[in-house]
C-alpha cells in the first residue's frame, strides 16, 4: 500500500491528462503538440541535466549499470524473438517490439525521487544514461528496416540519444554552465514530468489491439511479468546499495514509454496498435510497480 501511495500523484496526473483531453476544449491537437514539445525539448533537457550532474562513481555504479543493461537486453532479445514466430504480422511486430523493453522515463524519474531522494535520482539517471541509447537503437532498427528508412540517420536525429550523449560528455569533462543558463535549463526540465505524464493520459486509447491480440499479450507479458522478475533477481543477488536495489526493481516494472507511439507514427509503423499497447501498459504499471516493490520488501531484505 505504501508503494501504491508513492505512485498515486503520478498516476493522478495521467488521469488528469485523460480527463482534460476527453472532456474539455483541450483535445487531441493540443496534446499532440504537447507530446512533440516534451519529446523534442523538455525531456531531452531534463535528461541532459540529470546525467550531466549525476555522480558517476565506478564502484557500485558498474553493478547498477550492468543491472539496467541486463534488464533491457532480456527485453530486446525476447521481443525480437517474437518476430520469428510463424503468423506474426511483420508491421505490427516492427512497431510494437519496442513496447517490451522501453520504459516510461517520466514515471521512472518521479518515482526514483520519491523512493530515494537525490540518491534515487542519481541512480535512475545513471541507468537512463546508458539504456536510453540501447532502447532507442533497438526500437528504431525494426521500424527503420521495415519502413525503408535510413537507420543511422534516424539514430543521429533522435533527441533522446543526442541529449544522453551530450550529458555523458558534459559529465566526463566536468561541464559547468553559467548560473542563468543552468537555472533556465533546470526550469525547462521541471516542466517535463507533469506535462509528460499528462500527455501520457491524453494519449490513452486502445486503438487496434484486436488486430494482433496474441502479439500484444506477449509483448506486455515481457514488459510486466518477465522483466520485473529479472529485476527482482538482480536486486537480490547483485551487490548494490539499498536505494539502488529499489531503483532497479522499480525500473524493471515500469510501464512502457509513451514515446513508443510517437516513434511508430513518425516512422510509418502501426501507430494505433502501439497506442493500444502503451495504454494497457500504463494501466498495468499501476499494478506491476507496487507489486514488484512489495515482493522486494517481503523477500529482498
Amino acid at each position: 500500500m505504501h508503494h501504491a501511495l508513492l505512485l498515486l500523484p503520478d498516476f493522478l496526473l495521467i488521469l488528469v491528462g485523460f480527463a482534460v483531453c476527453r472532456y474539455t476544449a483541450l483535445d487531441r491537437p493540443v496534446w499532440e503538440a504537447t507530446e512533440r514539445l516534451v519529446y523534442y525539448l523538455l525531456f531531452p533537457v531534463l535528461l541532459f541535466n540529470s546525467i550531466v550532474h549525476a555522480p558517476l562513481q565506478l564502484g557500485t555504479a558498474l553493478n547498477l549499470a550492468g543491472c539496467g543493461l541486463a534488464i533491457v537486453a532480456v527485453g530486446v532479445v525476447l521481443a525480437y524473438a517474437l518476430g520469428k514466430v510463424p503468423g506474426v504480422d511483420a508491421r505490427a511486430h516492427a512497431s510494437g517490439a519496442q513496447v517490451a523493453f522501453r520504459f516510461n522515463s517520466y514515471v521512472a524519474l518521479a518515482l526514483a525521487e520519491r523512493l530515494g531522494g537525490a540518491a534515487g535520482v542519481a541512480a535512475i539517471a545513471l541507468i537512463v544514461s546508458l539504456v536510453v541509447p540501447v532502447c532507442n537503437v533497438a526500437a528504431v532498427w525494426p521500424l527503420a528496416r521495415h519502413g525503408g528508412h535510413g537507420y543511422l540517420r534516424e539514430l543521429a536525429r533522435n533527441p533522446l540519444i543526442i541529449s544522453t550523449v551530450a550529458g555523458l560528455v558534459g559529465n566526463v569533462v566536468g561541464l559547468t554552465l553559467p548560473a542563468p543558463v543552468a537555472t533556465t535549463l533546470q526550469r525547462i526540465g521541471l516542466a517535463a514530468l507533469p506535462l509528460g505524464l499528462m500527455a501520457v493520459g491524453a494519449g490513452l486509447r486502445f486503438g487496434a489491439l484486436r488486430e494482433a491480440p496474441r502479439l500484444g499479450a506477449a509483448l506486455l507479458s515481457i514488459r510486466h511479468l518477465v522483466l520485473p522478475l529479472v529485476g527482482l533477481a538482480l536486486a537480490w543477488f547483485v551487490p548494490l546499495t539499498p536505494v539502488q536495489r529499489m531503483v532497479v526493481v522499480a525500473f524493471a516494472a515500469m510501464p512502457t514509454a509513451s514515446s513508443c507511439y510517437v516513434l511508430a507514427a513518425r516512422l510509418g509503423g502501426h501507430a494505433s496498435f502501439v497506442a493500444g499497447l502503451v495504454t494497457v501498459s500504463t494501466l498495468l504499471g499501476m499494478v506491476s510497480i507496487p507489486l514488484a516493490l512489495a515482493l522486494f520488501d517481503r523477500f529482498g531484505t
